[in-house]
């Protein structure tokens, strides 16, 4: 996930029926009664501690989408492929692609029994694109008419016809606009969010398959206790009793306790078990591609790597990573070594772009490329780190690509670990980083321009470390209102080019879903983007 800005038009078009992934099945309505708060159904996975409290426009980061991916519905969810399905909503319709007619369907509620309303939806995009309100995912409001990134400014592009009905004019056509509204962003929220937001996000009140089990259910740095939603009528009906998600310190810990049936469902497969676990975990062991993208970036506040000495260094530190044998001997064939910013598993996806031999291993080119910096400005003593999170079983690759530039520069180059996610996302926020950092996506909805818009265009809210460039800039918007699938896909490609050339970002690999499920549980699948459909699962 996760983690914000501008107008879909062909990103939709391009991404609709693009994701085949082994294994995967509808997500569609399960008719199984949902035992709710059964203790003896309630199913345990592994988790992280959310950087934010849970709003749903300023949950940006994989931790604690999951939660609020549980917590709410949309207008639309999307099944295990990446195909969208009417959830809240009765029909999502336009005549020109761009006018939207957005109908709910009666009867939906709020787990504090209030009303979800056409103004549920509307009064929450208003506050997700507010200026003043500095939500991480503001820019998935850019494309309604009257957003703005400099000033408060109301989304004159909305508008409620009735109860159930409200209408969005976006500012250009974009024909499968609805493709993205089942990311968490477009969630509604019920009138008591507006009293106290961040009291709100403490002990959110939602509308989907699942709820708080109590108040207090979230223990912060330990775990999140859901139960089922029983009012909850849509299309991912739970089949258990609810969700208790723990907040791991490492993926070992997670891993051993799902080998002694202590936890039932692990997303992620620490390294020191590839070699092992798909013996181990037989048909309950899960490696199929995902909409992950693994790399890191290099903050543009710091010295040296800005302007044509920075640029000089980030292709050179490119080329000195040998992720051939890194993916290899370390993931032992659970990454892929990556070629473009986006995923195989997404449309649009190439090994061909211009500039990608960037991301190959040439020693050679990586020592010229360094001593040409080198002559703009020394690099001298200077120690290259590479920060990361402890908690997310990263320390092996990432000692594996320092000690990789090391050799190959001649340079000090260490990792520099934090405890945890939300603390190095937090250092990355505000503009602490030392050296480059670990920058993971997973995409929030099946689109090329969602693994590029979000991180590398100008201002966007997960564009921690200040790229900009006007071209680039400029090809997204021009994608965005392409007038075919082709047409968009062929300028998101030309985008990808001009990251090739700055290196924002040095993309590493492709991840594959790496998951496991106890003998405690059956129907358990891993969707698009690697996240178990939670609601499926059953309780053995």
């Amino acid at each position: 996930m996760k983690i914000k800005r501008i107008g879909v038009a062909a990103i939709a078009l391009a991404a609709a029926g693009a994701l085949v992934l082994t294994g995967c099945t509808s997500g569609g309505g399960n008719e199984a009664t949902s035992p709710a708060g059964d203790p003896d159904a309630i199913i345990t996975t592994n988790g992280s501690e959310p950087q934010n409290p849970l709003i749903p426009t300023n949950t940006t980061e994989t931790g604690g989408g999951k939660i609020v991916t549980s917590l709410f519905a949309g207008l639309v969810s999307y099944t295990a492929d990446g195909e969208i399905e009417n959830d809240v909503a009765e029909s999502i319709e336009s005549e020109d692609g761009q006018h939207w007619t957005v109908k709910i369907k009666e009867g939906q509620t709020f787990t504090d029994g209030s009303d979800v309303t056409a103004n549920s939806f509307v009064d929450a995009w208003n506050y997700g694109a507010l200026f003043s309100n500095a939500q991480g995912s503001s820019y998935f409001f850019d494309n309604i008419e009257g957003f703005s990134y400099e000033a408060d400014s109301e989304l004159t592009g909305l508008k409620v016809v009735d109860d159930l009905t409200f209408e969005v004019t976006l500012v250009a056509p974009e024909a499968d606009w609805p493709l993205r509204l089942g990311y968490t962003a477009y969630s509604p929220l019920p009138e008591v969010a507006f009293e106290d937001m961040e009291a709100f996000g403490e002990n959110p009140i939602g509308n989907g398959p699942y709820m708080l089990a109590e108040e207090g259910a979230w223990v912060h740095e330990e775990r999140i206790d859901l139960v089922t939603n029983p009012d909850y009528d849509g299309v991912r009906k739970p089949a258990n009793g609810g969700l208790s998600i723990v907040f791991y310190a490492s993926q070992d810990s997670a891993y051993a306790d799902v080998q002694a049936g202590n936890l039932d469902v692990l997303d992620a497969v620490p390294d020191s078990a590839f070699e092992t676990y798909e013996d181990e975990f037989g048909d309950r062991a899960v490696n199929q591609p995902a909409a992950i993208f693994q790399g890191f970036n290099m903050p543009y506040y710091l010295e040296h790597w800005s302007g044509e000495e920075g640029q000089l260094r980030r292709a050179a530190i490119s080329m000195a990573i040998n992720r051939d044998e890194i993916t290899d001997v370390i993931f032992q064939g659970t990454r892929t070594p990556a070629t473009d910013y986006t995923s195989p598993v997404i449309a649009g996806w190439t090994d061909q772009l211009e500039g990608a031999e960037v991301l190959e291993f040439n020693p050679d080119e990586a020592k010229k490329l360094w001593a040409e910096a080198d002559a703009i400005a020394p690099y001298g003593d200077t120690v290259f780190d590479l920060a990361y999170n402890a908690d997310g079983g990263h320390q092996a690759w990432v000692d594996a690509v320092v000690n990789s530039i090391a050799n190959t520069l001649g340079i000090q180059a260490v990792g520099k670990p934090y405890p945890t996610f939300a603390a190095a996302l937090d250092d990355r926020t505000n503009d602490k980083l030392t050296g480059g950092t670990r920058a993971g996506w997973q995409g929030d909805y099946p689109s090329m321009y969602n693994f590029l818009a979000p991180l590398y265009q100008t201002g966007a809210g997960s564009n921690y470390e200040d790229y900009s460039s006007e071209e680039f800039d400029n090809l997204l918007k021009e994608g965005a209102v392409a007038a075919s699938v082709e047409d968009a896909t062929a300028i998101y490609q030309q985008a990808q080019e001009v990251l090739l050339k700055d290196l924002p970002a040095i993309p590493l690999w492709y991840s594959n879903v790496t998951g496991v499920s106890a003998d405690t549980v059956d129907n358990v699948v891993f969707g698009w983007d690697s996240v178990p459909l939670y609601h499926q699962i059953t309780k053995g």
